[in-house]
């Protein structure tokens, strides 16, 4: 995948790794359409990138808000040629209610499935398009204190797996990015909420490994994107954490009980 003269639609482009994919895309050569639930966070990225930079305030799990992206695209640019569902939220601690499943789920994974949906028709007619998965670590691991977390990113995770699969011979890439912990809004969220259990979620991130910043995220994931990798870890360590978990999954549950014990005390 080379990024001179493409079209890209990034949704949480408003702060954090959409923020940073967004200039680092431009900065490549691409035309981007900065997407955000908070319009003014859109506009502003979009803005402080120039002419090659549109925002556009959209709810990106809705189909209207998806919608609402390519079609800002098409008008402004072209055809869509990268969609990056970067858009997450980190929803309750605990189990949460159903409205916190409700909400989780269709920010991290239903949004993604809308996208494809969209974009899928288009890119097989056309022989070619990419997606770009931003889930989490959490998604080949857990997420220690939020159940809604650590199961829909797990999703994701699965979805971009099955895309991957069924549609690589159409010519369609995909990207599935597992960072652990970065200095974004929903770290410092959790990191200062009032809630004992969010904290010790954001605990059980910053403990883990090195915090990146949302520049080094971009920077792996546009190498990852480059070469047509699937999997994307900014975190290295990640990949020995998941290779022992799948070599011995008992001794990973324990040693995580452990580890959750050692942070709640």
């Amino acid at each position: 995948m080379q990024f001179e003269g493409k079209v890209a639609v990034i949704t949480g482009a408003g702060s954090g790794i959409g923020r940073a994919l967004a200039q680092q895309l431009t900065a490549a050569g691409a035309s981007v359409v900065a997407g955000d639930i908070d319009a003014k966070a859109a506009t502003a990225t979009a803005s402080a990138i120039g002419e090659r930079a549109v925002g556009v305030g959209a709810d990106a799990a809705s189909v209207t808000g998806i919608a609402a992206l390519l079609e800002a695209a098409r008008d402004a640019f072209g055809p869509v040629d990268i969609y990056v569902a970067n858009a997450g939220v980190m929803g309750a601690s605990g189990l949460g209610s159903d409205e916190d499943w409700d909400r989780v789920l269709e920010v991290n994974l239903r949004a993604h499935i809308r996208a494809a949906d969209a974009l899928l028709p288009d890119w097989i007619a056309r022989g070619s398009g990419y997606f770009v998965s931003v889930a989490s670590a959490a998604g080949l691991l857990t997420q220690v204190g939020a159940a809604g977390y650590a199961v829909s990113k797990h999703a994701a995770v699965g979805f971009a797996e099955w895309l991957s699969v069924t549609h690589g011979d159409n010519g369609i890439g995909v990207t599935c990015v597992c960072p652990m912990g970065v200095a974004t809004p929903l770290l410092d969220a959790i990191t200062d909420s009032e809630d004992a259990t969010a904290r010790v979620a954001a605990a059980s991130i910053t403990t883990a490994g090195d915090v990146l910043s949302a520049e080094d995220v971009a920077a792996a994931t546009m190498e990852g994107v480059r070469e047509g990798r699937f999997l994307v870890l900014p975190h290295a360590s990640v990949l020995d954490m998941y290779r022992g978990k799948g070599a011995d999954y008992d001794r990973w549950i324990s040693g995580m009980r452990r580890y959750q014990r050692a942070l709640d005390g």
